[in-house]
């Protein structure tokens, strides 16, 4: 139960603060060391009656129907815990919760809203105090205090309960998604409601299993500080290390090419790169020259390149940390000789850990692996990416949950609603075990669609591209049959190294990932750092980052290494003629035009020099607001539009959806985000310049509908949602999309937008893109 909690003296109670402060704090300490929800709530009604001096202190806490269930007390009768049960608006419960507001009662059974529950001992009590518990906008529940006299509760009563369901409405969030595993595990449960966790999608799908819960037997984080006598024979001992680890993940991957043929052997080839990589070796071995034993050295030296990773703005960048984490624990198991954890995996595993790695799902026998679950990461994670390409459902980011109790458990993964089903009842492992049928089949169907080209019944042509990161992802994205690369993100090739990398180094990759999709296009998003997206030997200090210097404006201070990446993409580009130039964060039409000014630049020196160079064409990221409001000033300079709708969205919403407190404020089919995104397209269209949509939205089965209507030309996305964002293309009309979108426009709020293209989906017999199976679940 322990968790990030607000500082108690933030809390101002009245005139008698410091006795109730004292009080507070108590009990959130008590509620920090409580085991399971139960104790939780024990916790709160007992020393809330003892600290407030009342005859009556219950918690209520609210289900996803809206009905409250009395779920603890202290002071009515103790049988009544679990029976009594309020529909949306009952009684004096009802009223506190549907007005979001304490209600604060001499006499509660004169009021119009007072509900008598028989055997519930509420007889005598005349007083009520009801407030409610709230945590990031959500009604969890309600506290109630009642006393046998008739009397007002005072506002230092008011306030110190209104205090503490505020402090604890997180505590009790934290509790209901990790004490619920507490429950004993008799048995089945047949009539109760469901329990499950929920995380983020990773990859979409449905599975059935038994959970395996793999663990570390080496840590980062606990080895000692040493110094070695024998520096010559720590360092071949440490060489020796990388060569080993470097050779067992090429055999993984050797393993995992068995199922995947050959998709994903890139990767793995790459993380051998990584395990031998100058940065990390050189640097390993100047601490180990400098006294350090080797341990130790290479943990300084993972953690420290780890956390640059990890500080990115750019989740795909961000989860590149936990691959290197990975790699460092295997070279450290080898230098400290701990022999690996055998595990064994039984048929229809549920791989579970804290930060599992491609590497963890490869060790899993060929055929045996059916759903993974991480406590930590995002659909950007190669763990992710990986589920998506071996067609295995995969549900990240349940941090708040006590892994260890998953082990060996006969679990159910939704990976269309982010949902870990635990204690299943029968008849709902019957419905997933037809859901799971039928999504092998969709799987199946999905493979045909390969060849087809992403085509409206009524004609109209959608391109669909990858989003791409690594050259380890050229090959699965081929696979998918994408039509080119619409976004390459080029941070990491500067970011795994110590240095700026040369015009050479920076062609060799370049001219790989054209020569590999040509004559299909590639659109190279130029260097793009800033934020908190930096590069380890370039600082950038400042106190907004995320408004400050980024993006264009960094490469334009720095015209050298701006020349440098376009000359390097120019020349990689000769005889090929796929090259597309995209310039990230443009607010401002002096960027652009001193953009293509230095590529005009490259170009003119490259020609002078010699080497047969084409003129690329030129797009520019509609991200920020301000290019948006000047679309058709930029659209007149380029070849193509590109939208990014992540950040256009954050920045419209004034929303960070990796901050937890705001996150689920982010809407991608918010009425504003639409209308920026529509806007756009009408100018692209006045300007007969292509648009594409490089974002999230773009695989999004509900958003891609709006996007087809809007009219958007090309789709940038990950391999894995590929084939079903071209299902939906080639079952939806055009006009139909059209009509669903005037629909949409109309509305003010996005969950009615939602809800309608779900429905749209079902009609089309395509929900299952959505929730798995051929139809929803009435069960869920």
């Amino acid at each position: 139960m322990k968790q990030d909690q607000a500082e108690l003296s933030d809390f101002t109670i009245g005139p008698t603060s410091s006795r109730s402060l004292g009080s507070l704090s108590r009990i959130v300490r008590e509620v920090s060391l409580a085991a399971s929800l139960e104790e939780v709530l024990q916790v709160i009604v007992v020393q809330t009656r003892k600290m407030m001096a009342v005859d009556v202190c219950s918690v209520y806490l609210t289900e996803s129907n809206g009905s409250h269930v009395l779920m603890a007390t202290q002071g009515l009768h103790p049988e009544a815990v679990g029976q009594v049960r309020l529909i949306p608006r009952e009684g004096l419960v009802g009223l506190v919760a549907e007005r979001a507001e304490p209600v604060n009662l001499e006499n509660a059974a004169a009021h119009p809203h007072f509900k008598f529950i028989p055997g519930s001992g509420e007889e005598p009590f005349q007083a009520f105090l009801g407030v409610p518990v709230l945590h990031q906008r959500k009604l969890l529940g309600v506290l109630v205090v009642q006393q046998k006299i008739a009397r007002q509760f005072d506002e230092v009563d008011v306030s110190f309960l209104f205090t503490l369901a505020a402090q604890l409405g997180g505590v009790i969030a934290h509790a209901r998604a990790s004490g619920v595993l507490q429950k004993p595990m008799g048995s089945q449960n047949e009539n109760g409601p469901e329990r499950y966790l929920t995380g983020i999608v990773g990859a979409p799908g449905v599975a059935l299993g038994k959970g395996v819960v793999v663990y570390s037997a080496t840590g980062l984080d606990t080895v000692p500080e040493r110094q070695v006598a024998n520096i010559k024979e720590e360092e071949r001992i440490f060489r020796l290390a990388v060569v080993h680890v470097s050779q067992e993940i090429q055999s993984l991957g050797n393993h995992l090419e068995l199922s995947l043929a050959n998709e994903y052997q890139p990767l793995f080839k790459a993380y051998a790169m990584l395990t031998g990589s100058q940065s990390l070796v050189e640097a390993t071995v100047e601490r180990i020259r400098a006294g350090e034993w080797a341990p130790s050295a290479l943990s300084t030296v993972i953690k420290e390149q780890a956390r640059r990773l990890e500080a990115q703005e750019d989740l795909y960048l961000r989860e590149r940390g936990n691959d290197l984490r990975e790699i460092g624990r295997r070279i450290l198991g080898y230098l400290q000789n701990v022999a690996p954890i055998n595990l064994e995996y039984p048929e229809n595993t549920i791989l579970i850990g804290e930060n599992l790695s491609a590497m963890d799902l490869a060790e899993v026998p060929m055929g045996r692996l059916a759903g993974v679950i991480s406590a930590h990461g995002s659909g950007f994670s190669h763990v992710a990416i990986l589920a998506h390409a071996m067609g295995i459902p995969a549900i990240m980011g349940i941090s708040k949950a006590n892994l260890g109790q998953l082990d060996q458990r006969e679990l159910i993964l939704d990976g269309y609603q982010g949902r870990v089903h635990l204690e299943p009842s029968r008849l709902v492992r019957q419905e997933f075990a037809r859901l799971a049928r039928q999504e092998q089949q969709l799987t199946e169907e999905l493979k045909g669609l390969r060849d087809l080209p992403a085509e409206t019944p009524d004609g109209f042509r959608v391109h669909l591209y990858a989003n791409i990161g690594l050259l380890a992802d050229i090959e699965l994205s081929l696979a998918a049959g994408t039509e080119g690369v619409g976004l390459y993100r080029t941070e990491l090739l500067f970011m795994v190294r110590d240095q700026f990398p040369t015009e050479e180094e920076q062609y060799a990759v370049y001219r790989k990932l054209l020569q590999a999709f040509t004559p299909s296009p590639v659109v190279l998003r130029v260097l793009d750092v800033g934020g908190d997206k930096f590069l380890p030997y370039f600082s950038i200090e400042e106190a907004n980052p995320f408004l400050g210097w980024r993006g264009i404006r960094v490469i334009l201070d720095h015209p050298e290494i701006f020349l440098t990446q376009v000359r390097a993409s120019l020349r990689a580009a000769e005889g090929l003629s796929n090259l597309n130039l995209l310039f990230p964060m443009i607010s401002a039409v002096s960027e652009l035009e001193e953009a293509l000014h230095i590529v005009r630049r490259a170009y003119e020196g490259l020609v002078e020099e010699g080497v047969r160079v084409t003129w690329p064409r030129v797009g520019v990221m509609i991200e920020v607001p301000a290019a948006v409001y000047q679309v058709e000033a930029l659209a007149r300079r380029v070849d193509f539009l590109s939208i990014g709708t992540n950040d256009l969205a954050q920045y419209l919403l004034a929303v960070d959806r990796s901050n937890e407190r705001v996150a689920e404020l982010y809407h991608s089919l918010h009425p504003a985000v639409l209308a920026a995104i529509l806007t756009v397209v009408k100018a692209a269209r006045r300007h007969h310049k292509p648009v594409s949509v490089c974002g999230e939205m773009a695989g999004e089965a509900t958003a891609a509908i709006l996007l087809l209507g809007m009219g958007i030309d090309n789709l940038s996305l990950t391999a894995g949602d590929l084939p079903r964002i071209k299902w939906i293309i080639r079952n939806f009309s055009q006009q139909y999309a059209r009509e669903l979108l005037a629909r949409a426009l109309r509305e003010e709020k996005p969950e009615p937008i939602h809800k309608m293209l779900c429905e749209a989906l079902d009609n089309f017999g395509l929900g299952e893109l959505i929730r798995g199976g051929k139809t929803s679940s009435p069960l869920l």
